[in-house]
C-alpha cells in the first residue's frame, strides 16, 4: 500500500522534477475538466459529479496506490455500466455501488489479483471496449443533432430505434454547433498544438454558440446551464454549484423516485452485481493502464497496491459525491509527455479541477450540450479500437474471433456484464479445447531407437501435456486397451506437467483395470510433487502390481526383470 508514495519520496525529486510535475498536473488538470463533466453527464448525472470524481479519487489514488503515474478519475469505459444503475436506482444507489466496488477492489488488492489483466483474453478486452464505445456513440446522437427525445429508456435496440424515429426532429442549431466541435476535434490534431483539441473546440463551440445568440434572438441550444439546475440549502441555481464537495452518506441521497434512497441489506444484495463488475471493470482498466504506463516510462507499478488504491479512492470518492473513477489511459499518456513523474502530478491535477469548480463554473454553464455530446463521440471512437478491432477479426485464428464478436454484440445488445462473463467463460472453453489437442499418448513402436527392440509383452507410452479434467480421459484412455499378450504397461510423463484430481481419478481406474488383467504399470519420471499426489490415494509402489522409476531405462529394466 502506498508504494508509489514511498518509491517517489524515496527518491529525493530534484527542484526541477518537481516543477516538470506541477506543469504536468496543470497540463492533466485541463484535459480532465471537460471530460469528466462529459463523461458524467454520459453516466446519467449533473457535471459536478464528474468533477468531484476527479478531485477525490484522482487525489487519493495517486497517494494510496501502486503507480506514480497514473491519472484516476471518471473514464468512458464506465458510463455503460453506470447509467443503467443511475436509471434504476437514482445517483444515491450509483454512489453506493461505487463504495461497494471499493471494497471489492481492496479485497482483490489483499487477495494478490493484481495480475488479473494477464489472465483477460485480449479479444475480451476488445470486444466488450469497442462496444462500450458503439454504445457511448450511439447514445450520444440525441444531445449532437438535438433531437426530440424526453427519455431514452430501455435496451439498446429500443433505444436505436427510438433515436431513428425521432431524426426527422432534427435541429439545425444543435446540429451545427455539434458538427462545428467535432470538426475542429478532428482537425485540431493536424496544427500540432500543445493546448489540448477538446479544449479548443469546446471553448469555440460555446463562444460561437454565444455570439450567434447574441446576434439572432431565435438562435438557442441547450447549455450546462439550461440543462442541469441545483438546490443548496434552499438556494437553487443553474449549471455547476461553485461550491466544493462536501460530505454526505451516499444512502442519504435520492434514489430513482427521488426520495433518500437508504441503507439496507435488500438494497445491498441489488447492487452487489453491479458493484463487483464496477470492480472488475476498474481492475481491468487501471492495470491495463499501468502497463501502458510502464511501457512509456520503463518503470515497473505494483499492481496489488495500485488495486489496493483504487479501491480506497472508489470508498471516499462516493462519501464526497464522486461516480466510480478508475485510470485513464489517454489522461495517464498525456501526464507522462508533459514530464509527470511522481503521484504529485496527480495530485496538482485534482487540485487545478477543484479551483475551476470555484473560478470557472458560470463560465462552464455556456458550455453547449452539443458540443459535450461531440466529445464523446470522440471519446467513443477512440476507445473502439476500430483499428485493432478490424485487424483482429482479419488475422486471429476463428476461436479469438467469434470470442471478439460475442464479446462486442453482447456489450450492445445487453450489458457488459454479461458480456465480460460469457467472452471469459467462452474464452476459458476455448483455452480447454486447445490444451485437450496438445495433450496426447503416443505409443512407442516396437522398434525403439533408444532402448532397442522391445517384446510384445511391454508397452511404452509417451505422455506430453497436462494432464487435467479436459484431457486427462482423451490422454489416457489409450492405455486401457489391453492386447492378450501384453504384460508390462510403462508410462513416460517426463513431459507431464500437471495433474489435477480428474487425472488422479483416471489414473487410479487405469491401475485398477490392469491389476485385474495381470498387467505390471510402471510409471516412469513423474515429478515428484505429482508423484505425491497419487501416493496420496494409494496409488503406491508396490512390486506385484504398480512401480515408479526416475528414468525410461530404468523403467525398461524393470519391465524386463518382471518378464
Amino acid at each position: 500500500m502506498f508504494s508509489a508514495l514511498r518509491k517517489s519520496l524515496a527518491s529525493r525529486a530534484t527542484f526541477s522534477d518537481i516543477q516538470a510535475n506541477i506543469l504536468a498536473g496543470l497540463t492533466v488538470g485541463v484535459i480532465a475538466l471537460p471530460l469528466s463533466m462529459a463523461l458524467a453527464i454520459a453516466s446519467g448525472v449533473p457535471p459536478q459529479h464528474g468533477l468531484y470524481t476527479a478531485i477525490v479519487a484522482g487525489i487519493v489514488i495517486a497517494i494510496s496506490g501502486g503507480s506514480k503515474v497514473n491519472i484516476s478519475g471518471p473514464t468512458a469505459a464506465f458510463v455503460v455500466v453506470l447509467l443503467p444503475i443511475v436509471q434504476q436506482f437514482g445517483i444515491g444507489g450509483l454512489l453506493v455501488s461505487g463504495l461497494m466496488a471499493g471494497i471489492v477492489l481492496i479485497m482483490m488488492g489483499v487477495g494478490k489479483l493484481g495480475k488479473l489483466i494477464e489472465i483477460v483474453p485480449y479479444p475480451v478486452i476488445i470486444g466488450f471496449t469497442a462496444g462500450i464505445g458503439v454504445v457511448i456513440g450511439t447514445f450520444q446522437i440525441k444531445d449532437f443533432l438535438g433531437l426530440d427525445i424526453q427519455t431514452q429508456n430501455g435496451d439498446y435496440l429500443d433505444k436505436l430505434i427510438l433515436i431513428v424515429n425521432s431524426l426527422p426532429t432534427i435541429n439545425w442549431q444543435e446540429s451545427l454547433i455539434g458538427g462545428l466541435t467535432i470538426s475542429i476535434l478532428l482537425l485540431w490534431p493536424r496544427v500540432r498544438s500543445k493546448i489540448p483539441g477538446h479544449l479548443v473546440a469546446l471553448f469555440l463551440g460555446s463562444m460561437i454558440a454565444w455570439l450567434l445568440s447574441q446576434f439572432s434572438q431565435d438562435f438557442s441550444v441547450a447549455t450546462i446551464g439550461s440543462r442541469f439546475h441545483y438546490e443548496i440549502n434552499g438556494i437553487t441555481g443553474n449549471g455547476i454549484p461553485a461550491i466544493l464537495p462536501a460530505f454526505e452518506w451516499p444512502w442519504n441521497l435520492s434514489g430513482a423516485n427521488g426520495k433518500p434512497i437508504g441503507l439496507s441489506f435488500e438494497l445491498i444484495k441489488l447492487l452487489l452485481p453491479s458493484a463487483i463488475t464496477i470492480a472488475i471493470l476498474g481492475s481491468l482498466e487501471s492495470l491495463l493502464c499501468s502497463v501502458v504506463a510502464d511501457g512509456m516510462t520503463g518503470k515497473k507499478h505494483n499492481s496489488n497496491d495500485e488495486l489496493i488504491g483504487q479501491g480506497i479512492g472508489n470508498i471516499i470518492a462516493p462519501l464526497f459525491g464522486g461516480i466510480p473513477a478508475t485510470a485513464a489511459i489517454a489522461r495517464t499518456a498525456a501526464n507522462i509527455k508533459a514530464g509527470g513523474s511522481t503521484p504529485l502530478a496527480s495530485v496538482v491535477h485534482g487540485l487545478f479541477v477543484l479551483g475551476a469548480i470555484l473560478a470557472l463554473t458560470p463560465l462552464l454553464a455556456y458550455i453547449p450540450m452539443a458540443s459535450m455530446a461531440a466529445l464523446l463521440i470522440v471519446v467513443a471512437w477512440n476507445m473502439s479500437e476500430a483499428k485493432q478491432f478490424i485487424r483482429t477479426i482479419k488475422i486471429a485464428p476463428r476461436d479469438d474471433v467469434i470470442v471478439l464478436i460475442l464479446c462486442f454484440s453482447l456489450t450492445v445488445l445487453f450489458d457488459m456484464t454479461i458480456a465480460v462473463a460469457v467472452g471469459m467463460g467462452l474464452a476459458a472453453m476455448l483455452f480447454i479445447r486447445r490444451s485437450i489437442k496438445v495433450t496426447n499418448t503416443t505409443r512407442i513402436e516396437k522398434n525403439h531407437g533408444v532402448h532397442g527392440d522391445l517384446p510384445n509383452s511391454i508397452a511404452i507410452y509417451d505422455i506430453n501435456g497436462s494432464l487435467f479434467f479436459g484431457s486427462a480421459q482423451k490422454a489416457l484412455e489409450a492405455i486401457s486397451r489391453v492386447t492378450p499378450d501384453l504384460r508390462v504397461v510403462i508410462l513416460d510423463m517426463t513431459e507431464v506437467n500437471m495433474l489435477d484430481m480428474s487425472a488422479i481419478v483416471a489414473m487410479e481406474s487405469i491401475a485398477d483395470t490392469l491389476e485385474k488383467q495381470q498387467v505390471f504399470l510402471i510409471i516412469s519420471n513423474l515429478q515428484e510433487r505429482m508423484a505425491l499426489k497419487l501416493h496420496r490415494v494409494g496409488i503406491t509402489d508396490k512390486p506385484a502390481e504398480i512401480h515408479f522409476s526416475r528414468t525410461l531405462a530404468d523403467a525398461i529394466a524393470v519391465a524386463n526383470k518382471i518378464l
